[in-house]
């Protein structure tokens, strides 16, 4: 199993979360979605990216720049950077995920969720943005509003980030098998090579 720990408030998660899936029925491995704040994240041991994000380096920024490009296309996929709105509070964003997972409409909605931001610069921390997603894949939108409202939900996001703190990770996308962590859209290669070393170690044991 793979645990993916996402926010949506990252280019870089929006490839990983649109490439493990194919990863996820290449191999047929199942994915544990695991949505957290990454700004809890940042605040907790990561605090650099802060003080990076007021200083940044140029050349560093313009390769960045032509480097999401190069994965965005590779992946099919339209990512617009900088967004006029960034970073974003996700937090909504992001309880909606825990909410719509036992509905099984976690990935349509994170999906929509990735293209409303960064194909369309749509402030994701609206609430009218939001119910829009919902209308795309067909979910109510008061009871939305009223499901991402619950004590429960927002507890299990707190206690999601503090997991994936507690297990090592500093930023989003982090992906764990067993407690191997992966960090980063471009490890989903040492992913992929670990599922298949540990099925050819089972099958020799």
């Amino acid at each position: 199993m793979i645990e993916f720990f996402f926010d949506c408030s990252s280019p870089w998660t929006y490839l990983a979360f649109h490439n493990v899936q194919r990863l996820s029925d290449e191999l047929q491995e199942p994915i544990a979605w695991r949505a957290v704040l990454v700004g809890g994240i940042f605040n907790a041991v990561n605090p650099s990216v802060y003080a990076m994000r007021e200083k940044p380096v140029a050349a560093k920024t313009a390769y960045m720049l032509k480097d999401l490009g190069d994965w965005s296309r590779e992946a099919g996929l339209t990512i617009v950077m900088p967004p006029k709105i960034f970073p974003v509070n996700s937090v909504k964003a992001m309880r909606g995920c825990i909410w719509l997972e036992p509905k099984g409409k976690l990935v349509p909605f994170a999906s929509a969720v990735f293209e409303s931001y960064w194909a369309r610069e749509e402030d994701i921390s609206q609430d009218a943005v939001l119910l829009k997603v919902c209308r795309q894949i067909g979910i109510d939108g008061d009871e939305f509003l009223a499901g991402i409202a619950q004590p429960a939900i927002k507890a299990q996001l707190k206690a999601n980030t503090a997991q994936a703190i507690e297990r090592g990770a500093f930023g989003s996308p982090t992906l764990f098998l067993g407690e191997d962590m992966y960090f980063g859209n471009d490890r989903l290669s040492l992913v992929r090579a670990a599922i298949l070393r540990r099925r050819e170690l089972a099958r020799a044991s």
